[in-house]
């Protein structure tokens, strides 16, 4: 991860001076690296023995971080990770013309490693992203948004990328089609655990925990799965309640009090964290087909860690 991170401020550089200061201000703010851990950990536990790895896991946080300033955009978000966003200090177009940058460097180290299959997995996942953020703003506000439809949208724009990260490591280090299908599933599962236990804390965490500021999803009429069965619970007082919220942006602090009653009184955080929990088990589960190493137990690890972030 040292040989990954050096990687990562290299090719954040530029004789534009602009781009390796935005690219700087967000790589360097505390992110926990879990995506380009997992393409690390799958790749070493796999017998791996070449440079590629670095390379994909640079990318993969490449990709990551345009999407984060991105997204700040799209969010009108001022706090990420516990600071100031980009878009707040160096604007919106700064901000997301950097992010392009960043998707041009990733890309350009995906083909440095010459893996066509590697290329393609990532490529695809980028794709994947771009379509469940699109889908997640035209879902945005509307309290007509099925379960279902929720996870889809979380299994683009978040389960995605870690599926895709953990996917390249068996990918180039030959590992065949088997091991590949199970670190996709080990990520997805992941990914999915991992959104969810952000829905739960957006409610009830900290800004530390978050990296943003808490209840931001509320206040921005994001419809995440909590409020999703809080509201097919509720009577129709209730419902008027989440339309005003959600639709009509009536989310002061008194009514991210009244939400926080209302998903105590329907168990909606409850059982988001017991959906999450079971995304984590299947996360565990897949990684049943890896050989023993201290590889696999790192992957283990970060299930926990991403779970266990809720109790």
């Amino acid at each position: 991860m040292e040989r990954v991170n050096a990687l990562i401020l290299s090719m954040a550089g530029s004789n534009v001076e602009l781009i390796p200061e935005i690219a700087e201000h967000l790589i360097s703010s505390g992110g926990k690296r879990l995506r380009p851990i997992l393409t690390i950990a799958a790749a070493l536990a796999f017998g791996y023995e070449g440079e590629g790895h670095v390379k994909l896991a640079a990318s993969v946080e490449f990709l990551h971080t345009a999407t984060l300033l991105h997204d700040d955009v799209v969010d009108e978000s001022d706090l990420r990770r516990g600071r100031k966003t980009a878009r707040t200090i160096w604007g919106n177009q700064a901000s997301v013309l950097v992010g392009d940058y960043l998707l041009g460097q990733a890309f350009k180290m995906m083909v440095e490693v010459g893996s066509m299959r590697a290329l393609a997995i990532l490529s695809n996942a980028s794709a994947v992203i771009a379509e469940g953020e699109v889908w997640q703003l035209s879902a945005a506000k509307r309290l007509t948004t099925t379960e279902a439809d929720y996870m889809a949208v979380i299994g683009a724009k978040t389960a995605a990328l870690f599926a895709a990260a953990a996917e390249v490591g068996p990918v180039i280090a030959g590992a065949g089609a088997p091991m590949e299908a199970a670190m996709r599933d080990y990520g997805l599962h992941l990914g999915l655990a991992f959104q969810l236990v952000d829905d739960v804390l957006d409610y009830g965490g900290s800004a530390s925990d978050l990296g943003k500021n808490v209840g931001d999803d509320f206040r921005e009429g994001k419809i995440t799965l909590p409020v999703i069965l809080a509201h097919q619970a509720g009577d129709e007082a209730e419902r008027a309640f989440w339309r005003g919220a959600m639709e009509e942006g009536r989310s002061d602090d008194a009514a991210l009090a009244e939400a926080r009653l209302l998903f105590d009184r329907h168990g909606s955080l409850e059982a988001t964290k017991a959906r999450a929990r079971e995304h984590g088990r299947l996360a565990a589960q897949a990684l049943g087909a890896l050989p023993p190493s201290p590889y696999r137990d790192a992957l283990e690890d970060v299930v926990a860690f991403s779970v266990e972030r809720i109790r």
